[in-house]
């Protein structure tokens, strides 16, 4: 459905993007992760159409995006800064959607006030950033877009509205095949909604898997021995990060768990135990492989 071929994009001197190919398949919920000022939002701009990337391919459906209106009319995206027509009403706002978007579905827009129970002659800049965020997500998903591009997504929305949004996401996507990009610092987030992550860092893709994939590779292991900790353990495993709590020893491991639970075992440990990795765990580690500096954060 989304398609990036050897993407790059700088601004003046600075490299935002270099040589990004990624493949998200229709239906998919695609979580792009990243330090701060890895590329994120000028990736989700170009993709959206918003940019035109220097050179390479950013394809929808096998199209180039860019000044593509039929595309466009199949894609949305929704920034961080949310932006609406001054003294707009949420009714005025969703005439003009209705207008834009040839996929518009009044019957589903009315049936969204129910969820987001805001009168619709309010006007929008009145209400607060949570509010303003509901009313984002009622028009976006009334749209009844094929790709839905999200940065930062549910920021400012209380907990129990997140939850009625990622019911609606996930809901669309089990329905309608829906696709969804989104990027977010809120890891937990992202670890409930996606099937797959990629990871940016200064402009390139260092990771691309699926999640199930991705927490199968990397595993944090609390383990201790009689005496000294072997050598070859500190050698023979791929370790990236290790810290020393008394006799016991934690580490970040990244290999299969049947490879690694078999070589620590035959090692003739006091005590092995393999601990669940969070997804924010698995981000930072592997920040911290490619120079992301950590200091003693295993919790």
């Amino acid at each position: 459905m989304i398609e990036l071929k050897n993407v790059r994009k700088e601004f003046e001197d600075i490299e935002a993007v270099n040589g990004v190919a990624l493949h998200i398949e229709k239906g998919s919920i695609y979580g792009l992760l990243g330090s701060n000022g890895a590329g994120k939002t000028t990736l989700l701009k170009m993709i959206a159409g918003i940019y035109k990337q220097d050179e390479g391919e950013v394809l929808i459906a096998g199209e180039p995006v860019f000044e593509n209106v039929e595309i466009k009319q199949k894609a949305l995206f929704l920034p961080d800064s949310l932006y609406f027509f001054p003294q707009t009403t949420i009714r005025q706002m969703a005439q003009f959607y209705k207008n834009m978007y040839s996929s518009w579905n009044e019957e589903r827009f009315q049936k969204l006030g129910e969820v987001f129970p805001i009168p619709v002659t309010k006007k929008i800049h009145r209400l607060s950033k949570g509010m303003q965020r509901q009313v984002v997500f009622w028009l976006a998903l009334s749209a009844m877009p094929d790709v839905l591009i999200l940065d930062e997504p549910l920021d400012g929305l209380d907990a129990v509205m997140r939850q009625k949004v990622k019911n609606l996401l996930v809901q669309d996507v089990a329905e309608r095949e829906m696709t969804i990009l989104i990027s977010s610092h809120n890891l937990r987030e992202v670890e409930d909604l996606c099937d797959h992550i990629g990871i940016l860092h200064h402009g390139r893709l260092i990771i691309e898997k699926e999640l199930d994939d991705l927490k199968s590779d990397v595993h944090k292991v609390q383990v201790a021995f009689k005496g000294d900790v072997p050598q070859a353990f500190l050698q023979d495993l791929d370790i990236l990060y290790k810290e020393q709590r008394g006799s016991v020893l934690l580490c970040i491991i990244r290999g299969k768990e049947e490879r690694i639970t078999s070589y620590i075992t035959s090692l003739r440990p006091v005590i092995m135990d393999i601990l669940p990795l969070t997804l924010e765990e698995i981000f930072v580690y592997e920040m911290g492989d490619v120079g992301y500096a950590i200091e003693n954060i295993i919790v």
